[in-house]
Parts: structure tokens; sequence; C-alpha cells
């Protein structure tokens, strides 16, 4: 029997028991000290309502109508899952990886943290002291971020113990608010995996394609062995680095009994397979269409104290992704024939001409100066043009856009400049004009290499496609489809004295006598100068407005055939005016706005108004039948024969001067849709009619389009005919005979018209 402690030892146990009983009251006190941010020596910590709502940047995602994502808003890509959707072996290898007694904890695991000084001092393998909650306290709260700093916070060696202790208090309250499975959930929808995947939704998705539920044993410890360190175990990066890592996840998983020998040693053999992909605003469906909506959805956020790129939004559009598919693929399809027979007829020569053919001198280095590699440039060199000239001039490894894939090469800035301006360019809008719904937007070629969205952001000379708007006015004004007028010379006397004549697209006149509908049919340039001369410029342009185009509209007489800027998007709505009975609706793309939890935050009413008569409106859809219907129109080739497309289209081609725009607009029952093709500056384009009106260079993509929408049989669009109105019609629209060639002196002089002294000088 050992001898009673002697009267040293017991004042030496009474030492040692004061001593450790003072540094826990002191302890006790030190914790109490930081959870109060005592004399503000530690700094704030998030208050309770803080820490009952934990807010991690959430990315706001965006849905086509008929459900399918199409892209995100965000600065840090997270979309959150239910516990539900994690499978048990990625919850296993986390656990047995990262918090082996996580269940058995309050949020600190002492064990773990007093077996820190033997790991250190023994150079064992330390899985770290710090378990899933704090972690996630972490990862919440930005511990470690310069945030709610005290006065002691940047005091050597008391930081990273302040910070610790914030993490532990914040643990604890944690799980007194939360369970295990909501804890474990909110750490796999917050934690960074690298590659600006974070969360385990995104992560899954970002490097294997699949959906968390989907993945395999392997897929799961690669994805938690990545959590060690995001960019040291990259499986992308340092593939072998990330084996020898998801196998010590899985000798972890062995060693605690989530998985058994045979199990570890099939899944530790097999190499890792990625489907690596990014997100980001270059990919998925529709770029350009998210990024114009950004715009509203920015300024609706800032209105209403939302964060668009944090906030977790749902925002429902009213994008067909299927309608979406097909539209990016017919551009894509009729863009990369027209882009190879450009290259053709400019083989060695530079497509920026002027109105003779002549090539633009120094139009590079105007272009130049509106580029933001050039504005840096001066940032940094000021007047030192030398300087300029010589890295503008310098070649350099960049990856190019080209129809056949990217590539990658060495070029100059300016090599990059004259290389990009030979490419043509391409807008496509389809929506359904009954409810002015948008179904397919298409801004560009390629959204990564030509931002410059061609729908609504570029507005560019319309042509002939216009011309609806001048006959419009006319049928309002009296005058019926079969009205007909003389294909002759039309000559306007301006103010200055000089004429302006306006040629047909064949510089010729044909003498005889035409229907009206038979001049839109044929895009007769003298019948609708005749018309405008009738009519006035200012009634057109009041016509234009009514029906949704939004751009500035000189009230001239050379807007007859479409001198004035108009965006597609315009254009799309005042075509769809015609099908839906006369009543205008802005072409809508947002449906509604919904928070992180489906909650409604906003519903988007379209506007719309009764722009015209039902029976003008239908006037107007028979006539524009003709070009698709009349022999000789100027789609009646293209959509019948080419492309087989038979049933009732309303259509119109139009072309401006040297064949810079080329247009396409097509209306159906069910939709109306445009197409803009052209050069990125309007020097820029084909040589000759051959390629470059608006029936060779942009109808081939709504019909490859039509086409395409017509074969799926899961959108349901109909070929029906357009319905008739609900009145008898006050007029003629079956125009019988049409009158032989003839031409007098008396309608040459009937169609000759001397402009009113208030119309610009130099106009014509």
């Amino acid at each position: 029997m050992s001898p009673l402690p002697t009267d040293k030892y017991r004042k030496i146990i009474s030492a040692l028991w004061l001593f450790f009983a003072g540094g826990f009251v002191f302890f006790l006190l030190y914790v109490f000290a930081v959870s109060i941010n005592f004399l503000n020596l530690f700094g704030d910590l998030p208050d309770l309502k803080t820490l009952e709502n934990p807010k991690s940047e959430l990315a706001s995602e965006v849905y086509s109508e008929d459900g399918q994502l199409l892209g995100k808003y965000f600065r840090e890509n997270r979309s959150p899952v239910t516990y539900e959707q994690l499978p048990k072996h990625l919850v296993d290898a986390l656990i047995a990886t990262e918090d082996i007694r996580f269940e058995e904890h309050s949020g600190i695991d002492f064990k773990g943290t007093l077996a820190v000084p033997y790991y250190k001092l023994t150079g064992k393998q330390d899985r770290g002291s710090s378990t899933l909650t704090q972690q996630l306290a972490r990862n919440l709260f930005r511990t470690r971020d310069d945030l709610n700093n005290g006065l002691l916070s940047d005091v050597p060696g008391l930081r990273m113990l302040i910070i610790k202790t914030k993490e532990w208090i914040m643990s604890v309250k944690l799980e007194r608010s939360y369970t295990k499975k909501e804890i474990l959930l909110m750490y796999l929808n917050t934690v960074d995996f690298g590659s600006n995947a974070y969360g385990i939704k995104v992560a899954a998705k970002t490097f294997f394609n699949k959906a968390p539920e989907q993945l395999t044993l392997e897929e799961a410890a690669t994805l938690v062995g990545v959590l060690k360190g995001p960019s040291y175990y990259s499986p992308v990066s340092r593939e072998e680095r990330s084996k020898n890592r998801r196998n010590t996840v899985l000798n972890q998983m062995l060693k605690y009994g989530y998985i058994d020998e045979p199990t570890y040693e099939v899944a530790s053999l097999k190499p890792i397979k990625l489907n690596f992909n990014v997100e980001n605003q270059n990919k998925g469906l529709a770029p350009y269409f998210r990024t114009e909506i950004g715009k509203t959805l920015v300024q609706w956020c800032r209105d209403n104290g939302f964060d668009l790129y944090a906030d977790g939004l749902k925002i429902y559009t009213t994008i067909d992704s299927r309608m979406q598919q097909h539209a990016e693929a017919a551009v894509e399809q009729h863009m990369k024939v027209m882009q190879q027979e450009f290259f053709k007829q400019w083989k060695g020569r530079n497509p920026w001409v002027d109105e003779n053919g002549r090539e633009i001198r120094g139009f590079l280095a105007d272009r130049m100066k509106n580029t933001a590699r050039y504005r840096s440039l001066v940032e940094q060199y000021g007047d030192n043009q030398d300087s300029i000239k010589y890295h503008l001039n310098q070649k350099v490894p960049m990856r190019i856009f080209t129809w056949k894939g990217e590539k990658d090469t060495l070029m100059s800035p300016m090599d990059s400049l004259k290389y990009y301006k030979h490419y043509l360019h391409a807008g496509f809008m389809a929506m359904d004009p009954l409810s002015g719904r948008v179904k397919a937007w298409v801004g560009g070629t390629n959204y990564k290499y030509f931002k410059y969205d061609h729908v609504k952001q570029g507005a560019r000379q319309p042509g002939s496609v216009f011309k609806p708007f001048v006959y419009t006015t006319a049928i309002e004004n009296g005058y019926s489809p079969c009205y007909s007028v003389t294909d002759a010379p039309v000559t306007i006397i301006n103010p200055d004295g000089k004429p302006w004549t306006p040629k047909n697209s064949d510089g010729r006149y044909s003498g005889r006598r035409m229907t009206l509908r038979e001049a839109l049919a044929l895009s007769v340039n003298s019948i609708t100068t005749f018309l405008m001369k009738k009519l006035g410029p200012e009634a057109v342009v009041s016509t234009a407005k009514r029906l949704g185009i939004t751009t500035p509209l000189d009230p001239v007489p050379a807007l007859a055939l479409g001198s004035s800027d108009v965006t597609l998007y315009d254009m799309v709505g005042a075509y769809g005016t015609f099908v839906n009975k006369g009543v205008w609706n802005q072409p809508q793309y947002l449906l509604r706005i919904e928070d992180k939890n489906g909650n409604l935050l906003h519903e988007f009413v379209p506007k719309s108004l009764e722009a015209l008569s039902e029976e003008t409106a239908y006037l107007m859809v028979h006539m524009l039948q003709g070009s698709a219907d009349t022999r000789g129109g100027t789609a009646y080739y293209g959509l019948r024969h080419r492309y087989g497309l038979k049933n009732e289209i309303g259509a119109k081609t139009g072309t401006t001067s040297n064949y810079s725009d080329a247009w396409f607009m097509g209306i159906t029952p069910d939709l109306a849709a445009g197409v803009w093709v052209g050069g990125e500056d309007r020097s820029i384009h084909f040589r000759s009619a051959a390629y470059g009106q608006g029936n060779k260079l942009a109808m081939p993509i709504y019909a490859i389009f039509m086409k395409k929408v017509y074969a799926d049989k899961s959108l349901n669009v109909s070929k029906a005919p357009f319905p008739k109105p609900s009145q008898p019609l006050s007029m003629q629209i079956n125009c019988g005979y049409s009158a032989p060639p003839t031409v007098v002196d008396s309608v040459k002089k009937e169609q000759t018209l001397t402009l009113p002294q208030n119309v610009e000088e130099g106009t014509f």
C-alpha cells in the first residue's frame, strides 16, 4: 500500500489544481470576452439572427419556360441541394476523412484538438483539429478574412487564437440551432471545391457532369479529397496527386468500416475519369439573351434590394429551350456556309470598301482606337505613339475563333482586329405573336468572341422589310391590296432642286401596272415610293411607332425604303401585330422572379395596345403572303422549293445599299420571326447580289429554323392556315387579272413630287 502524500506533495497538487482551475476560469472569461467583444478587443461575432439565417452567396438561375436551366448569374457559382440528393457514400467519405466523431461532439472535438500536439511532435499525418461544424462556421462567416477585426487582431500570435475561438463559439451556437443533417448539408452546399465550383451540386456538374446523387464511390471520394486543398489536389491539373488523395479518403472509409476490403481494392485502382466543364457566361443556351435580360434584372434588383449575383433568385423566362436550340443550330449551319463564301469572295483583298468598291484607307487604325486594348495602351504610354504602335503590332500567343473550332496561334492585336473584321454576324429572334412571348433569341454567331447583341442592342437599316409600314398606312387610308399602280420612275424634287429617283433593285422598271399585293411581293421600290408620296413620311412614322418601333425615324421619303435604323427586336414585335389581329404586344422575355425558396417576388405583365384594326391586320397578313405564294415573289422560290415550306407564310426580304444589311421577316399563325445578317461595319459586305441579298443571306436561317421546329413533334407547332377575320372585309382581295405593261407620260408626271420646304436638305 502506497504511503500517504506528504505535505510537500499536497502543496504541489494544490498548486497544480489552482493553476489549472485558474487557467480554466481565465479561459472561460477569455471566451466570454471574445463572445461579447469586450472593449472591441476581438471584433464582433455574427448576431443570433445571422446565425439562425446564415447566408452564403447563391447563384441566381435562369430557366426557360419549359423548365430547363439556361444559365446563372454569380460571383461564386453555388446552387443548393437537399439532403435526400446526397449519396450515402459521399456523406460517409466526408465524415470518415474530415470528422469521424461528427455525430458525437457538439461543435468542438476536444479529443481531436488535444491530439494535435501529439501529431505535431510525432510527425504523423494530422486530419486537422477543425470539425465540420467549425469549417462550416469558417465558410459561412468568413472568419479568416479581414472582417470584424478587433484591437488585438493584429497582435502577432493572437490573431489565429482569436479566429479559432470565434469559430469554437459559432460552432457551438450552430450545433444548438441546427440538426447534424442540416449542418452537414449546409457544409456541402457552401464549401469550395475549386474551379469556381462552390457546393456539391456545382462541383459534381463541373468535374463529372453529373447530379450529386449520380456520383460513384470513387467520384465522391475524389471530391472529398479535393477539400483538403482545391488547387493542390485538383483532379484537373494534379491528377496523380488527386488520385493519391482520393485513395486516402477510400482508406479512411475502409478503416472506419464504411466500405469493405474488396470494394476498396476495386475503387482505389480505378483512374480518375473527368467530364470537366467550368460554367461561365459564355456557355449554355441563349448567352446573348441572358446578357440582355441581365440588364433588366440588375436594375430590378437594385430597385428592390436584391443582389442578382448572390441571392439565389429563380428567374423564369419565355424562352423555349427546344426552339432556342433549333435557332442556334440554324444560325450556325447557315453562317458557316456564308462565311466560307465570304472569305472566298474577298480572298487577297480587304472587305472594308466605300460605295465605289475601293478599300477604305486607315480603316483598321481608326477601328483600333475604339478597342479596350488601345485605351489601355494610351493609359500606359500617353502620347508615345511609337510605343503604342509597337505593342499593337507585337505578335503574342492567342486563341482565336474559327467555324471549325478554336485555334491557337500567334497574332498581334492589329492582326487580330483584321482577322475578326472579316467575319459576318447575325441576329435571330422568334416570338409567339398572340402572347408576345419571345421563344428564341440568337444575338450573334459566338458569344465568347463576339459579345455584341444584334437582336436588341444593335440597330441597322432595314431596307425593304420596312415597306409593310408604308403599305399598312396605305390600307388605313383606303387603299386596297388590289389597287394598281404603274411600275415607273418616281422623282422627288428636294428643296435644293436636286431630284431623287429611287431605282428598283434590278435597276429597271417593268412599265406595267401591278396591284399593291404584287408590288409588295416583288418588293418594287417605285410603287412603294409612289405610296409614300401619297401618304407623307409623317403618317408612315406614326404607323411604325404604333407598331412598336422605338428607334428614331427620320420623317423623309427615303424612309419608305428603310433609311432609318431599327432593331430586330422591334421589327419582330411589329410583324407579330399583323398576326395578332392588330394588337401589338411588346416582346416579353421575363415571366417572374422567385426567391431561393420559391416565393414569388415579381411577375412581369407585358405591354399591349390595339395598334391596327382587325381588318387592316388581316389585309397585311394577306399582303405579306404574296412574297411566299406569288411566282417571282422575293421569298417564293426559297421557301416553297428550296426548303419545302408550302404552308401559309407571310414574308418580307430586305437588302440595303451595297448589300450591307440582309434581312428576312416571316410570320405564321404560331410564330413571328426575324433575321439580320451583315458585317460589323456597314462597309463590310458581299460584293454581289448573288449572296448579299436578304433572300440569300438571311432567309435560309429562318427556313432552316422553321423546318426544325415543324419536325420537332414535342413543340406542336401547327402548319394550319392563318385564321379568317371575324367580320366580312370591306374591300376586295381577290384581285383577278393584272393589266398588261404600259407606261404613259401622264403616269410619269403623276409620280413626280416636289418636297415641302421643311424636309431636311441633303437627305438624298
